[in-house]
This record gives structure tokens, C-alpha cells and sequence, in this order.
């Protein structure tokens, strides 16, 4: 485990996605709108920790990772991706490549992990006094993953957490839990099932998704009674494996993990709690795929010295 410690009110990590820009991307405005992005965002939250939650670019664009992690050292903060889909499309030999920048960069933390269950799951922790207060578990949800329907035909779905990391995730659970940490936090790229069901149960099915405003605190009357502390829109589907392998009943057995983080969707920034835990959509940060230029920008979490963890959506340009 990596421990990083706690010296203000708040331990603050920026957690950046999607960033996703090509080789050839590198030399247009596409870099200007996420350079200057970051670095307004690293400006406004001067965080202790920068984050990102995949998509880091596209396979086998290596100068895409090189100049973001050029961009990321910058700042001389410590800094720690996962991978997403699109970084694990282009198989072992490319991500290993990637793999190598990653090590080569001065700030980066980023640990492999044990190869079973992906590349890059590993656990950061977050110390004030000697004392760990918080565990971030950063979690490989790989690419693509097949389903077999009842006929027999086979499926391509977004990929889930194998199976195998399950046993990991409790382990490294329990050990945070008997160092101390009454809380944890899960960073990965593509949602797990339940979140349909989070956001399902939060948000009003008989109103426009596409017609509420982003923006910090304009939503108002989209959610459900019990769910009005959420923020954020859902302007696309949300592209999770279809169907449900039971991780969240994991979470809710270990009772330790309070907040997940995703990226993925680019167009989502929905937060939600449900059964006590924390769903976030990150935001996504320039305009690598696809973006909405209303939705850019990072998301900062903040711990606290209980180690209780708060999101805020920072946008740039700040949409009012």
C-alpha cells in the first residue's frame, strides 16, 4: 500500500477522466482545451493527490500518454491513474508499454498489482498523525467482456470487475479496516451494475433527462423523495455489463467502501446515494471522443480527518 499523508483540514484529490486525446490530437487545439483545463482545475484545487479514472488515451498512442504524463508531473503532485477500456483494448503488449511511461514519470504512483486480476489494482492510503483515516482503492474494470443470452448467441457488453477481484478487494477492505481506516473510497473507469439501480432510484423518471441544466445547484426537481442530496445530469445511458455479479452486495457485507467513482459515460456528472454509499460520476475532462463543453472539467474529493469523503464537480468554464 502507498500512504500519502494529511496535513490541512482536508486531504483533496482532483480525480481527472477520460482525458483520451490521440497522437495526432496532441499537436491541435484538443491539448490547449485539456492542458488548460488541468492545469485551471490543479489552480482552483490544489489538491494533495491527482487522480485518473481511464481512458487515460487511445492504445498504442504512446505519445498521447507520454505528453499527458508530462503534463501531470508539471505540478509535482503525486498523481495515480487506472486504466479504461480504451487503454486496455490494444492488449498486454501496448498496456505494458504504457506501463513503462507511467514508472518513468517522477510523480506517478501507479502500482501493476497482481496480473490475475488485471493491471493496476492497488490500494493508496491516507495518513494524518501517523494515523491511517482512509483507504483508496483503485480497481482495472478491463474492456470488453461477452454474455451468453438463453438462445445461445453471444453478446459484446462493457467490461465488470472479474470475479477474482472480489477476494482481493475484500482482503485489501479488511486490512484497511483493522489499520484504522473507517473509510474507503473505490476509483475505477467503467460503472458497476448498480449504479443503474442508484440512479434508477434517485432521479425522476417522468421529466427530460436531456432537458435538466448542468451546472452547480441547478437541479432541483429531478429527484425523488430521500435522494435530494444528489447533483449532476445523465445525458446518456449508463454503460455498465447488463447484468448484476453481485459486487455491491460485497461493498455492503464489508460495510467499509462509503464512495465509488466512475468515468466512462462522458456526458453523465450524476451523483447519487444509495444504501449508504456514495455513487459519483466524474466528470470528464476535455474533449478526447466526445464530449459537452458544459461538462468539462475534474471532480475533487475531500477527506476529512474522520476520513469521511465529499465530491464537488468543478467545471471549466464554470457553467452558471
Amino acid at each position: 500500500m502507498i500512504t500519502l499523508q494529511k496535513k490541512d483540514q482536508y486531504f483533496k484529490i482532483l480525480n481527472l477522466s477520460d482525458t483520451q486525446l490521440s497522437n495526432e490530437e496532441w499537436s491541435k487545439d484538443a491539448a490547449n482545451i485539456l492542458t488548460d483545463t488541468v492545469k485551471y482545475l490543479v489552480k482552483e484545487t490544489k489538491p494533495d493527490l491527482i487522480t485518473v479514472s481511464g481512458d487515460l488515451a487511445w492504445a498504442g498512442e504512446f505519445v498521447s500518454y507520454t505528453n499527458l504524463a508530462q503534463l501531470l508531473d508539471s505540478f509535482d503532485i503525486p498523481w495515480a491513474p487506472v486504466f479504461g477500456n480504451h487503454d486496455n483494448q490494444g492488449g498486454e503488449e501496448k498496456l505494458s508499454k504504457v506501463v513503462e511511461i507511467f514508472k518513468n514519470s517522477k510523480n506517478c504512483i501507479f502500482e501493476c498489482g497482481d496480473p490475475q486480476y488485471g493491471c493496476g489494482n492497488y490500494v493508496i492510503g491516507i495518513e494524518e498523525n501517523g494515523k491511517l483515516i482512509h483507504g483508496i482503492i483503485m480497481m482495472d474494470s478491463h474492456d470488453r467482456k461477452n454474455l451468453v443470452k438463453e438462445n445461445g448467441e453471444t453478446e459484446e457488453h462493457w467490461g465488470e470487475l472479474y470475479s477474482e477481484q472480489f477476494g482481493w478487494y475484500a482482503n485489501e477492505v479488511d486490512n484497511l479496516s483493522r489499520l484504522g481506516a473507517k473509510e474507503s473510497s473505490i476509483i475505477m473507469h467503467i460503472p458497476i451494475y448498480t449504479y443503474r439501480e442508484a440512479i434508477a432510484a434517485a432521479l425522476k423518471k417522468d421529466i427530460d433527462h436531456s432537458k435538466i441544466p448542468c451546472g452547480k445547484g441547478e437541479q432541483t426537481d429531478c429527484w425523488n423523495e430521500g435522494y435530494e442530496d444528489s447533483v449532476g445530469v445523465l445525458y446518456e445511458g449508463i454503460c455498465s455489463y447488463p447484468v448484476d455479479n453481485g459486487f455491491f452486495d460485497l461493498i455492503l457485507e464489508k460495510g467499509n467502501t462509503k464512495t465509488l467513482l466512475c468515468g466512462h459515460d462522458h456526458v453523465n456528472n450524476i451523483c447519487v446515494t444509495y444504501k449508504g454509499v456514495r455513487f459519483i460520476y466524474s466528470m470528464k475532462t476535455g474533449m478526447g471522443c466526445y464530449w459537452n463543453e458544459k461538462i468539462n472539467g475534474g471532480t475533487l474529493l475531500s477527506v476529512d480527518a474522520n476520513g469521511k469523503m465529499t465530491e464537488e464537480h468543478y467545471y471549466f468554464p464554470i457553467v452558471k
